[in-house]
């Protein structure tokens, strides 16, 4: 089962790896991570997108709360919860008709041409990983894939739950 882990550490050298050693001491993939500072810059927050059954993610959620960098950890699928994820992707668009077709894709997906030449239009899409898999298959469909990026997922509880201290 996915799951969503958010983590609020020291903003130290070193902490990041100290958290994703947990990881892979334990043969547990990370599938992604998005890290930066808060609104206070000594501390930072960490989400970890892994799989796990519950017995998994409890004990990954301990052994990362023993970490001395570690302030607070909680697990944002067990809630309702926000996530986005940001993907940039070049795709080829050599000919009026592929272009248009492109551009159809691009509208239906809300998403945004952000830079074009004379071959390519480069392409920014945020929304859940669900989403940016949709897209990046419909643009496989259509036209070639040159490359793409994608951030991570970053969430944020809904409500008055917060991780703070």
């Amino acid at each position: 089962m996915r799951r969503i882990i958010s983590v609020l550490m020291e903003n130290e050298p070193g902490a990041l790896s100290r958290i994703v050693g947990v990881f892979s001491q334990r043969g547990y993939n990370v599938d992604s991570l998005c890290v930066a500072p808060t609104t206070d810059g000594s501390l930072s927050r960490l989400t970890i997108v892994t799989h796990g059954d519950d017995k998994v993610i409890e004990q990954i959620t301990k052994q990362v709360n023993k970490l001395i960098d570690v302030l607070k950890v909680t697990d944002l699928t067990e809630g309702t919860h926000v996530e986005r994820e940001l993907m940039l992707i070049k795709v080829s668009a050599k000919t009026d008709a592929v272009r248009s077709e492109v551009n159809r894709t691009v509208d239906i997906f809300r998403a945004q041409i952000v830079d074009v030449d004379a071959k390519n239009y480069t392409i920014q899409i945020t929304g859940t990983s669900d989403k940016l898999d949709s897209f990046s298959q419909a643009m496989s469909q259509q036209t070639e894939v040159i490359e793409s990026s994608r951030t991570g997922v970053c969430g944020l509880a809904r409500g008055e739950k917060v991780l703070r201290l």
